[in-house]
């Protein structure tokens, strides 16, 4: 299956950049560009593409607005939406998931994390820049106490060393790279990992390794 994005940033240049990365890729499609928010939600209610890539900063309609209006709790028919901005700021973060995103990205991050996004995306996932995770995770407060009888550690040796690189802030590609395995086993691995721990996404995971490192 072909997933048909539709990219929503003032900048030309940007968008010409993303296409190209896209593009490239035998799964992924640019269908429609959007040089401000007004026109990314008009074309996303017409078109319906299965991903929005949109920036924040935009005329007419800003991007947290334009993924509350597509993704947001009171929508019947959420469209997907990733936010990718020039600013890593808490707040934006905040906003963008709590308005529906189902991913937070910085314009620096490499295209294969671009990449990894939108597919992720389309699985039901949410990926945040590794940076971003790190930095939100460590502001968490502590847990007040461990339980009396902990249960026993559902992960195998090797899922556990996954997850640690997980809360690390290493992309799939880099996991792979690092164990020397495919990107494919990572995904898999990191499934078994959701199900056992009873997250829904690697956000989840890192979340949990960071409180037992406390």
């Amino acid at each position: 299956m072909t997933i048909r994005i539709l990219l929503a940033d003032d900048h030309e240049a940007i968008r010409t950049a993303y296409r190209i990365i896209l593009d490239a890729q035998p799964d992924l499609t640019v269908v429609a560009e959007a040089a401000d928010g007004a026109s990314a939600l008009e074309q996303a209610r017409l078109l319906r593409p299965d991903v929005v890539l949109a920036d924040i900063r935009m005329p007419k309609l800003d991007g947290l607005e334009l993924t509350r209006r597509l993704a947001g709790p009171e929508v019947a028919d959420p469209v997907k939406v990733v936010v990718v901005t020039t600013f890593d700021l808490d707040e934006y973060v905040h906003a963008a998931l709590r308005n529906g995103a189902t991913g937070f990205l910085l314009k620096r991050s490499s295209p294969a994390l671009l990449v990894e996004a939108v597919r992720a995306a389309m699985a039901g996932d949410t990926l945040i820049s590794p940076q971003l995770t790190v930095r939100l995770l460590r502001a968490l407060p502590a847990p007040e106490a461990a339980p009396v009888d902990p249960p026993a550690d559902p992960l195998t040796a090797r899922e556990r060393e996954l997850a640690g690189l997980v809360a690390d802030g290493s992309t799939n590609a880099e996991i792979a790279e690092q164990l020397f395995i495919s990107a494919g086993t990572v995904k898999n691995h990191l499934a078994n990992i959701q199900r056992k721990l009873g997250v829904r996404n690697r956000v989840g995971i890192a979340s949990r390794v960071w409180g037992e490192r406390r």
